[in-house]
């Protein structure tokens, strides 16, 4: 009898033990509920002990988690309609805020991240959202964490994911890239006829100075004609003969022929002197 009742009373302990011991994992921490109200001491993980019908213990995710914000419709301030989606890392600072501050604190971070986000779009600029995402995931991130402080919660980092344009912007800012690449081109050539037409200059000066050097680049180009093989007929012309003749050739235009006089009308009067000089 006296076995049979310590037999019991050891099953009891065993079973109460099994009731109170609870086992919190490394990236946990527990919080402790007695009869409704939280307990300071946070549990730390490993195993713990609870009162049994008491205590309620309430196990915290210390990781961090990664929060997909979904695709949100916006207009930005340059009269642009976008979509753009976004990630949120975050983890729990202080796990006593994260429970009794708020219900849900992954559900309030999701909506606090698509209000965030549809406001960021309507304060940027189209060129912003493309080019400039540092400082609006920067911006974003503060949006986030002025009401997550409160929750206990800490922003690790904020990312715009992609931003959808439509089919319309697409093409046109296709031809404001293509018209921008063509007019880069036509600088580049446009400044290269330039550096030519100076080094083209400063060759025929020093040609001028020295004619024996405009005889030898004749000859350099009637040897590069020859090369190719080709029926091209090359006859060089002496530049000295084309000069001589300028300068000692002197046309004279022909004198108009006298005016015939038509039938019935009296020929021109040569005017006087005087009437000339009047």
């Amino acid at each position: 009898m006296i076995v049979e009742i310590l037999g019991g009373l050891v099953a009891l302990g065993g079973l109460g033990l099994a009731m109170s011991a609870r086992v919190i994992k490394q990236f946990e921490q527990g919080l402790v509920f007695r009869f409704g109200k939280l307990q300071q001491a946070v549990r730390g993980p490993g195993l713990t002990m609870l009162v049994p019908g008491v205590d309620q213990l309430r196990k915290v995710n210390m990781q961090i988690v990664t929060l997909p914000v979904p695709a949100q419709d916006g207009i930005t301030r340059d009269n642009v309609t976008v979509r753009v989606d976004a990630v949120v890392y975050f983890k729990v600072q202080d796990p006593a805020k994260a429970v009794i501050n708020v219900e849900d604190y992954r559900f309030a971070m999701l909506q606090v991240a698509q209000t965030s986000l549809r406001s960021i779009i309507g304060k940027s600029e189209l060129d912003d959202l493309l080019s400039n995402r540092e400082n609006l995931n920067h911006g974003l991130e503060l949006m986030i964490d002025t009401p997550a402080l409160a929750w206990g919660i800490d922003i690790d980092r904020v990312e715009i994911k992609d931003v959808a344009l439509p089919e319309s912007m697409k093409r046109s800012m296709s031809r404001q890239a293509e018209a921008e690449r063509e007019r880069r081109a036509r600088i580049i050539t446009a400044d290269g006829e330039l550096q030519a037409s100076k080094k083209l200059s400063e060759a025929a000066g020093t040609m001028e100075e020295t004619p024996g050097a405009l005889q030898l680049r004749l000859l350099q180009t009637i040897v590069e004609v020859a090369a190719e093989k080709n029926s091209t007929l090359v006859l060089p012309f002496p530049v000295e003969l084309l000069r001589f003749l300028e300068k000692n050739t002197n046309v004279e235009l022909p004198k108009p022929p006298p005016a015939t006089p038509v039938e019935g009308q009296e020929p021109p009067k040569e005017l006087s002197k005087d009437a000339e000089q009047a």
